[in-house]
């Protein structure tokens, strides 16, 4: 039991960036926060909060171990409510947001699906690229897709999400394969226009090979280069898969859209960069082809995240639960949703 209130403490200073917010929360003094904390910490043998008289602030042990966290205060949350609450059928509104293009593709069809199930629950979706301050606007649940970043939301990974160059068979017929990044000056590259959330460009790994990755017309980021340069990978080969670098391949036509550069791929205009969530149909129907599969960046992503709360609605449980069960179904992305 005491293990269990050391991590809701430290969840809760970590998400409040306070100390005494978090105290004044449980109703305790900042005095037993802090030694919470301090058992905590030296039972575990790591810092996992730094404490100045001005803020608190995560480690990089203490971002990762928050997560964990955040997770397993969840889960027995569930476990409780799922003995509790017994027979309780869920009922109320739910409100949820996601993405517009994921959610028109893989949040939307399932709407009406978990309604037949619960069909005392009446649903809001919401569909915007924006972030959404869930919080602030009133929203129980948000789907969202990429990296996670430090937040006083509780997240739940319900599938992995990778990027990938994608091609039509006839493209590549005509144009020839691309075999590292670097050749990628010479094809036509289907690119989010300036105006657009991706800023950083097309993420790739270098493989275990140590393979050259070179600039030419393109801007790599992770390193001091001028165009033309190239350079080898210099971690050692253990550590070399895990090496990602950042291009912004330049291209005869981009899109603020990500739903029209899919488009145009399928259309056969050039190579893109897409998610498997988006391609991953056409892949398996053989109308695209996946191009520099070594060089793929490692996998983010897909999370249900929700504002931290003590009693969870059922509905939004059972919600995320619906969404975690389709999401980890065999063929699920290979289904064409368009």
């Amino acid at each position: 039991m005491a293990k269990l209130k050391q991590l809701e403490s430290f969840v809760s200073v970590a998400t409040r960036g306070s100390l005494t917010a978090a105290a004044q929360a449980e109703g305790v003094a900042p005095a037993i926060m802090g030694r919470r904390l301090d058992a905590l910490e030296e039972r575990l043998g790591v810092k996992l909060l730094l404490r100045t008289t001005r803020r608190i602030s995560l480690t990089h042990e203490g971002s990762a171990f928050l997560e964990q966290c955040q997770r397993i205060l969840a889960d027995v949350a569930n476990a409780e409510a799922s003995v509790s609450e017994g027979g309780v059928k869920a009922s109320g509104h739910l409100r949820i947001t996601a993405p517009a293009g994921f959610g028109r593709r893989h949040v939307a069809p399932l709407v009406p699906q978990f309604r037949d199930i619960h069909p005392d629950v009446t649903i809001s979706l919401n569909l915007s690229d924006r972030i959404v301050d869930i919080g602030a606007e009133g929203f129980d649940c948000a789907v969202r897709v990429g990296d996670m970043p430090d937040s006083s939301l509780v997240s739940v990974r319900l599938a992995d999400n990778r990027r990938l160059c994608v091609a039509t068979p006839a493209y590549l017929e005509r144009h020839g394969t691309p075999q590292t990044p670097a050749d990628l000056v010479r094809f036509d590259c289907l690119t989010l226009s300036s105006d657009a959330s991706q800023t950083r460009g097309w993420a790739f790994r270098q493989s275990a090979r140590g393979a050259l990755v070179a600039e030419g017309s393109a801007q790599v980021k992770g390193g001091a280069r001028r165009a033309g340069d190239t350079q080898r990978n210099p971690l050692p080969p253990r550590l070399q898969s895990e090496a990602v670098n950042y291009l912004k391949p330049a291209g005869p036509l981009d899109c603020s859209d990500g739903q029209v550069l899919h488009d145009w791929c399928l259309a056969g205009w050039g190579i893109a960069w897409r998610s498997t969530w988006e391609v991953e149909a056409e892949i398996a129907a053989g109308q695209l082809v996946e191009v520099l599969h070594d060089f793929a960046a490692p996998p983010n992503g897909i999370y249900a995240v929700f504002p931290q709360r003590k009693h969870l609605a059922l509905r939004v449980r059972l919600w995320i639960d619906f969404l975690k069960h389709h999401y980890g179904t065999p063929g699920f992305w290979r289904s064409l949703q368009r």
